[in-house]
């Protein structure tokens, strides 16, 4: 990782360069975080307050304070009789501390409107005026401000033999640009409101040369190999503040995890956890996920496989890795296409508990409920002033709590467009934001998509099949793709959609008779064992009686296995629950020895073995 030169902020040099003509400065944003600098040639990192602190000093200001509500006036630079001499009061005081804003904006006024001394005044926690005095007082406090801004005169340093000029200085530290009245700036030239962003390569990169060495293991690796880690280590905190960068290396320090397994302390800070779910699953799970999966998801043998490469893959954590060894995306990504009833959300909760040893990481979101413009705001959570805020969304929030879940986005063509744009986050950078301005992290999640586009096409006469079962797989399979294909690319135009997919579309068949015979008796052993299970009641079938109920059940194959488990509820649940019922049973055995129709409703014959 080749070693940036250092460079002051924008921000930072902005100060210096407009000194000279604004006497009022608005810092908003990252505000609260830790700033790199270097002083005598040594970098180091600084709280912003601090920071201001040795840039106002360079440029020649001989007394800094900070105003903090509720706190008052503190001296950052400078002497306790430099602020008696311009203020009559004692820093120290409890005149200062618990003065109104009204006599604040005075003592601002001493302050800032006397040439003696070079002053400069941070107001921090400048959001947060409003929560320690009242909005009457605030209202004219600002207004002093302002006027202050607008009488503010420059003067010429003394001792400056190039006639330096420059303003007393009130610098605002607010949250959000907005956290000042709109009038306040509007228009007005001789404030400079500057935004400070989130730390970018070049800072990150100096803060991590600084925590790097304090690290386990730093110096006894290979030059080539800790420049290596350190760029892992640069591009994995993308987006991050440079407090959280140091709180990575402290984790690592505090868990005794090496430097050159920086990636691991990244993950626990990320995630939150040191369990890795993902490291305890065996080669001999993976080894028997076909076996496992085709158990509970029959006759789909092509998407079982698909699903299998997605978990392998998992394995070896080599998810985009093609696009860059340092990839943070998911864990995997599945889209699963095709006829309804056929086992797609079958083999999602089958893969959640292969993985993780129960469905209790099993996340679903129906995607139909999720249509109109503005229900991003319910799975990422309403911005800042609208209602529900504090709540954080819905999707942000579960996995928040369960950063390790395959979550089922069913249905996703029913889904508004607009919803579409968190996908590409999740798929491209594995974290989203919430409402709340928190990041959540997707990196050791499977991400599994369901749809049933390509099954009908809309025309005049109402809905006309696409796709049907006397077709073969593969002509199936081409027919479902194209549809896909043309549903992202020209229906809602969003091909990257597509793109980030990838080849990881699995298009199940439908349900064949012979597929249809064994999902009917798995079914049937379910309903076998509920009875015993319940109340010790062993149920047996003649031989023509269950052939007759098997044929009929598995006549209409177009809803797939869930119309064979409506058809069974009509000529087996329903009719047993009856029989049962009116026999008065009791535990034993019995015996289904005929079953027969009257008026749409099945009837069993149900004797006592």
């Amino acid at each position: 990782m080749p070693k940036t030169e250092f460079e002051e902020p924008r921000w930072s040099r902005e100060i210096g360069r407009y000194n000279g003509v604004k006497s009022q400065f608005i810092l908003w944003g990252n505000i609260h975080d830790i700033y790199p600098i270097e002083i005598g040639g040594e970098s180091t990192t600084l709280p912003l307050p601090i920071y201001l602190e040795r840039v106002l000093e360079r440029d020649g200001y001989e007394l800094i304070l900070r105003f903090q509500p509720l706190f008052g006036f503190e001296i950052l630079r400078g002497s306790p009789e430099s602020f008696r001499a311009l203020t009559g009061l004692d820093i120290n005081g409890e005149e200062q501390k618990q003065a109104t804003l009204q006599r604040v904006a005075e003592i601002l006024r001493q302050l800032l409107e006397r040439k003696e001394t070079p002053v400069a005044v941070l107001v921090s926690f400048g959001s947060r005026l409003s929560q320690a005095h009242p909005q009457s007082e605030l209202n004219e406090f600002f207004y002093r401000t302002w006027r202050m801004m607008l009488n503010s005169v420059p003067y010429v340093a003394k001792g400056s033999g190039d006639r330096v000029v420059r303003h007393n200085l009130l610098i605002w530290l607010l949250d959000k640009e907005n956290d000042l009245p709109p009038w306040y700036t509007l228009d007005n030239p001789r404030a400079h409101t500057l935004a400070i962003p989130r730390p970018d390569h070049g800072a990150r990169e100096r803060v991590i040369d600084n925590c790097a060495k304090r690290m386990t293991g730093y110096a006894d690796l290979p030059a080539e190999r800790v420049e290596e880690k350190k760029a892992l280590f640069l591009d994995q905190t993308g987006g991050m503040f440079a407090t959280e960068i140091i709180a990575i290396s402290q984790i690592a320090r505090k868990e005794k995890i090496p430097f050159e397994q920086i990636d691991e302390a990244i993950r626990r800070y990320k995630i939150g956890l040191t369990e890795n779910p993902w490291a305890k699953v065996s080669r001999r799970t993976y080894e028997n996920a076909f076996a496992a999966l085709s158990s509970r998801v029959i006759g789909q043998t092509a998407a079982v496989n698909h699903s299998v490469d997605a978990l392998k893959r998992s394995m070896f954590n080599l998810s985009g890795a093609q696009f860059s060894r340092l990839s943070q995306k998911p864990k995997g990504v599945l889209f699963l296409a095709g006829p309804t009833g056929v086992g797609k959300t079958e083999l999602a909760k089958s893969i959640t508990e292969l993985i993780f040893g129960s469905g209790g990481n099993y996340l679903r979101f129906d995607m139909s409920e999720f249509s109109h413009e503005h229900a991003d705001q319910r799975l990422l959570g309403a911005p800042p002033g609208y209602v529900g805020y504090e709540g954080g969304g819905q999707l942000t929030n579960a996995v928040r709590e369960k950063p390790f879940s395959l979550i089922l986005f069913d249905e996703i063509e029913k889904s508004h467009p607009k919803i579409l744009d968190i996908f590409l986050q999740i798929l491209d950078d594995g974290r989203l934001t919430s409402g709340r301005g928190e990041t959540v992290w997707f990196s050791e999640c499977l991400i599994v998509f369901t749809s049933n586009l390509g099954m009908f096409r809309r025309g005049p006469n109402g809905d006309e099949r696409l796709v049907t079962p006397e077709m073969e797989y593969g002509e199936i399979r081409q027919s479902i793709l194209g549809s896909i294909e043309n549903f992202f690319k020209f229906q809602i135009n969003r091909p990257e959609i597509l793109n980030r997919i990838g080849d990881n579309i699995v298009v199940f068949d439908f349900i064949r008779p012979g597929v249809a015979g064994a999902i009917f008796d798995k079914m049937l052993g379910n309903i076998v064992y509920k009875v015993w299970d319940s109340h010790k009641i062993k149920l047996e079938f003649a031989p023509e009686t269950l052939s007759r109920i098997r044929d009929l059940s598995c006549a209409d194959l177009g809803m797939g296995g869930r119309g064979i488990g409506n058809a069974m509820e009509k000529y087996i649940v329903n009719p047993l629950a009856r029989a049962l019922f009116d026999m008065g049973a009791t535990p034993g055995t019995y015996r289904a020895t005929a079953m027969d129709e009257e008026n749409g409703l099945a009837r069993l014959t149900l004797e006592r073995v």
